[in-house]
């Protein structure tokens, strides 16, 4: 697979980091390697639109899509990701907050990360909602604009989203050349995904609390 389009604009978010923990856990650079480069796949993606003037509606404390959507897509190596955030790195009043509501969610709930009209774990959110950005105007109360206008959604482009999953893909044990490159092809990797509002999230507010308790 070739390499993605390299920029050299300033102004591309930067990758997240977190050195201690990316040197324990084997999966963690994977993950962020990946979500920067989706990261930077967006930025490049509303600059373009940008340049059109077409303006992003999405901002602080615009929580639609976290309370409509019902089908967010998520992947095994980013539900890591979510465990390990949500487990260590969550703080308190929103860790509280947080266990109650995994420990209540149920299928077709909001998003239970969503709280105060913001996501709690944000950094490391899933790429769906990474590339889930809305242009124009903001949704209105309910609304799913990419069934009511679709045009105003952001298209991703594919060969930062590729990529992406490109690099994921040893985490799965996919390390040959050729069988990484067939399994984007052929959208392999999209048989591993799970619907994040379908999961059983009392493990995760369980797992916080043993954590807890073993700090004390």
């Amino acid at each position: 697979m070739s390499d993605r389009h390299i920029t050299d604009n300033k102004c591309l978010p930067k990758r997240v980091q977190f050195p201690d923990d990316e040197s324990k856990f084997r999966w963690m650079p994977m993950l962020l390697d990946a979500y920067a480069i989706i990261d930077e796949g967006i930025a490049i993606a509303i600059s373009e639109e940008d340049k059109r003037d077409i303006k992003l509606s999405c901002k602080k404390g615009c929580d639609s899509c976290c309370r409509t959507h019902k089908d967010i897509p998520v992947y095994p190596l980013e539900l890591v990701g979510i465990y390990w955030f949500s487990t260590e790195k969550v703080v308190q009043p929103v860790r509280e907050i947080l266990k109650r509501q995994l420990s209540s969610h149920i299928k077709g709930d909001p998003c239970p990360f969503l709280i105060n009209s913001s996501c709690s774990i944000h950094l490391i959110r899933p790429i769906a909602c990474r590339q889930f950005n809305v242009f124009n105007r903001q949704c209105a109360e309910g609304e799913d604009p990419f069934y009511t206008r679709r045009d105003d959604v952001l298209t991703p482009i594919k060969d930062y989203t590729a990529q992406a999953f490109y690099t994921m893909l040893p985490f799965y044990g996919v390390t040959d050349e050729d069988d990484k490159i067939d399994a984007i092809e052929n959208n392999l990797i999209h048989s591993l995904v799970r619907i994040l509002q379908s999961c059983s999230w009392k493990e995760l507010a369980g797992i916080m609390t043993d954590f807890d308790a073993k700090k004390h």
